[in-house]
């Protein structure tokens, strides 16, 4: 009697292709440069939950500074999802899912904290991104994505969460 090994498939979303749900994805891409730099960028797929998309679209994305300075705080929060950047050093791109907890969060970290350049309103303001609820966040991010004029949403975010 001979039995079938099964094959790992390709897809790293097979029982999500078909779910109800939104899904994103985690991009590390090497930068020209720089020993070690790189950027994560956060991507929403084509899914049924999201037929508006014909293709991926970009949600945020960091690097530089404010990427190092938080950069063991996102590794705290990516290891919760079973994701090790650090481990995919050696490969140029890399990709993972990410579930939409984690994409809202991270999506909205991204964005308040991308132009940001003090270390101490950093800090901060990642602090209180942190600390909200997975409503507010989504909230915050709908906002920053929908609007006409993004850039006054995020620096109403930054000013409140510099505040507190």
């Amino acid at each position: 009697m001979t039995t079938m090994a099964r094959r790992p498939s390709p897809d790293p979303w097979p029982a999500l292709a078909f779910a109800n749900l939104p899904l994103y994805e985690l991009r590390r891409k090497t930068r020209p440069g720089g020993a070690g730099e790189y950027a994560l960028e956060i991507w929403q797929l084509p899914s049924p939950a999201t037929p508006r998309l014909d293709g991926p679209e970009h949600v945020a994305s960091l690097h530089g500074v404010a990427l190092r300075l938080i950069e063991t705080r996102v590794a705290k929060q990516l290891a919760r999802g079973k994701i090790n950047v650090g481990a995919a050093a050696s490969e140029p791109d890399r990709r993972w899912p990410l579930d939409e907890d984690l994409a809202l969060s991270l999506g909205l970290l991204f964005r308040t904290l991308a132009p940001m350049r003090n270390v101490d309103r950093i800090r901060q303001v990642a602090d209180g991104i942190e600390s909200m609820s997975r409503e507010e966040a989504g909230y915050w991010l709908g906002m920053a994505l929908n609007r006409k004029h993004p850039r006054r949403v995020l620096a109403a975010l930054r000013m409140l969460l510099d505040t507190l």
